[in-house]
């Protein structure tokens, strides 16, 4: 098993801008996108700009300011989407359910009596992905 940091991985090309995404937050570390295989309404990924293949070998500064945008992230989802509650999930290594070989958290906006979808792997449409990008960008506006 490697375990080793792959950078020719989804993420870090969404980073270095060779793959589109919907993004709506990002600063000097961190990067904050819609999930295009959404396992709920305003699914969100938050993943750091710094290479780390999971939470075992990020750096210290780097998760910080991952956990930083994840609070962000979380808030804004509860306040754009008018969610009951919030779904924070990471996985690290195939054993644990670790997909994308770079460090990233999921935000689930969750509402009382709906249950996560399953992962299908069936895309959302962008137009939808685009308007919950929007919602995002909005609540974090204020």
């Amino acid at each position: 098993m490697t375990t080793e940091y792959d950078s020719g991985n989804i993420f870090a090309k969404i980073v270095r801008g060779e793959l589109p995404c919907h993004k709506f937050y990002e600063d000097e570390a961190t990067f904050a996108f819609m999930d295009i295989m959404p396992r709920g309404d305003g699914h969100a990924l938050v993943i750091p700009k710094e290479p780390a293949r999971n939470v075992l070998d990020v750096e210290a500064d780097s998760l910080a300011a991952v956990m930083r945008t994840v609070q962000k992230v979380a808030r804004a989802s509860m306040k754009a989407f008018g969610a009951d509650g919030v779904t924070v999930q990471q996985f690290n290594e195939p054993a644990g359910g670790q997909v994308v070989f770079h460090l990233h958290f999921h935000i689930i906006p969750r509402f009382d009596g709906v249950g996560l979808k399953p992962h299908t792997g069936e895309m959302e449409k962008p137009e939808v992905l685009a308007a919950n990008a929007e919602k995002l960008r909005a609540a974090l506006a204020g």
